[in-house]
C-alpha cells in the first residue's frame, strides 16, 4: 500500500466558480436593466406600475401595472433575438406566475374587482419592446 502523501493538496481552482457566479450577476443585471426599460415602456402606454419584482415561494412576477380597472401582470422576458423572448414563457412559467399572482391577490383583495390580465414585454437588441396582452388565460384566479 503506498505511503499517504505528506505534500499538501495544490491550489483549488476557484476560476471557474468565479466565471459562474460573474456571469450570474451579469444576467441579474440584464434582466433588471430589461424591467426597467419594460416599465418605461409601460408608463409611456398610460399605466401605473404597482409593484417590481414581486417573488413568492415557487413564483415571480416582473411588474403588476394598472390602467383604468385593468391591472395587469407582466412577464419580461429580453433575449438577443425577439423570436427566442417569445418562446421563453413555458407551462411551467405559466403555472409559477399564476401563483405569484394568487397571492398577490390575496394582499391586494381591492384588485379583485378589477379585470385581471397576464401579459409579456419582449425585449430584444435594436428592436421596439412587443407588448403582447393575454399570454394565457387566468381562470382558476
Amino acid at each position: 500500500m503506498p505511503a499517504p502523501s505528506s505534500l499538501p493538496p495544490g491550489p483549488i481552482d476557484m476560476r471557474g466558480a468565479e466565471d459562474r457566479t460573474a456571469k450570474k450577476r451579469r444576467a441579474r443585471h440584464f434582466g433588471l436593466e430589461a424591467e426597467w426599460f419594460a416599465a418605461l415602456w409601460l408608463r409611456g402606454k398610460f399605466y401605473r406600475i404597482l409593484a417590481r419584482n414581486v417573488v413568492v415561494p415557487g413564483g415571480e412576477i416582473d411588474l403588476v401595472a394598472k390602467r383604468g380597472a385593468t391591472v395587469i401582470f407582466v412577464e419580461v422576458k429580453a433575449r438577443p433575438q425577439l423570436e427566442d423572448a417569445q418562446s421563453a414563457i413555458t407551462p411551467t412559467k405559466q403555472r409559477a406566475m399564476r401563483h405569484a399572482i394568487r397571492l398577490w391577490l390575496s394582499r391586494n383583495p381591492w384588485a379583485s374587482s378589477c379585470t385581471l390580465r397576464a401579459d409579456a414585454i419582449y425585449l430584444a437588441k435594436g428592436r421596439l419592446p412587443q407588448h403582447v396582452e393575454h399570454i394565457f388565460e387566468l381562470p382558476d384566479i
